[in-house]
């Protein structure tokens, strides 16, 4: 799951900074290990304010935690998947927990966001909405089908993975594939909603904090879309770090996370970025529901949306 500003392709830019994390010195005696951070893919950063936002939410928590942050650009289409395996990897924002569920990210999770929605429920969890054109005939999801859907990527949780999950239930054998035309391999879900808008698909998953945040941000182009159903929720993206990190320097950095609700500076960081707080995440198990609801797609015959 990636996403772009919706303010066109270049504004697009991750958020990273070199983090001096108080380690033992190399064998060579150059001094602590400097470490990356970032907002991958600045997945969640949909405008300028929210850019700014991630940024200085970084700055605060790396600053209560006692590390310091260089930050630097790292635009697309600089590889995610190069980024996780980095063994400088300090503190990252995933974008995507399937890929950790299926322990094919060697990451140590440190918090995840509680967005500011009523379906979380004071939980950081997350869903995708399978929107339409708002326009559109279209007034119930099974009115979609027999046309076009589409996806972003087969490693995407809310893109991917949740979408086909939740046709599941709609699929019997009589009808086992309910759409005759597949877009798959999008991408981002920026292009996913702009297949929508354009008219190349009928419907598309779309990452719910996602679709939140660009309703806040970009309320005239949220509203051209329209929402028909939602998936289930699942656990929310989280910040992770390489395992090479000290667990103390991860701890104090879950702690930060956890305490920045309770901060004075907290409340505009939260009002630009939608959400209440952060929960510390432990280990990966936190997201097996996702590998879950992917071996139930699987074991029912359904291995993409179709």
């Amino acid at each position: 799951m990636e996403g772009r500003r919706t303010s066109g392709r270049g504004a697009c830019r991750r958020l990273v900074g070199e983090i001096s994390i108080a380690e033992p010195s190399s064998s060579s005696g150059s001094g602590p290990i400097k470490r990356l951070a970032t907002n991958g893919h600045a997945y969640y950063s949909v405008a300028r304010q929210t850019d700014a936002a991630w940024h200085d939410l970084l700055t605060r928590v790396a600053e209560e935690a006692g590390v310091a942050f260089d930050f630097v650009s790292y635009p697309l289409p600089q590889s995610l998947e190069e980024l996780w395996t980095r063994a400088d990897l300090g503190c990252v924002f995933i974008m995507c927990g399937y890929p950790i569920s299926l322990r094919q990210l060697h990451v140590v999770p440190i918090a995840a966001p509680i967005p500011l929605a009523p379906w979380a429920q004071g939980r950081a969890v997350y869903r995708t909405d399978l929107v339409v054109k708002a326009d559109s005939r279209f007034q119930r999801l099974s009115d979609t089908f027999g046309g076009r859907i589409g996806w972003t990527l087969r490693h995407s949780h809310s893109g991917y993975n949740a979408l086909r999950h939740h046709l599941l239930q709609y699929r019997t054998p009589e009808r086992p594939t309910l759409y005759s035309q597949v877009v798959g391999g999008l991408g981002t879900v920026q292009k996913v909603f702009d297949a929508v808008l354009e008219g190349a698909i009928d419907v598309g998953p779309v990452d719910a904090y996602w679709h939140l945040l660009t309703q806040l941000h970009h309320p005239e182009l949220a509203a051209r879309v329209r929402v028909l159903e939602s998936t289930v929720t699942a656990p929310i993206p989280a910040f992770v770090a390489n395992p090479s990190v000290p667990p103390e320097a991860v701890d104090r950095l879950a702690i930060s996370f956890q305490s920045a609700r309770d901060r004075a500076w907290f409340r505009p960081i939260a009002a630009e970025l939608l959400i209440e707080g952060f929960t510390p995440v432990r280990n990966v198990d936190a997201y097996s529901i996702i590998q879950a609801r992917a071996r139930q797609a699987e074991e029912a015959g359904y291995p993409a949306p179709a």
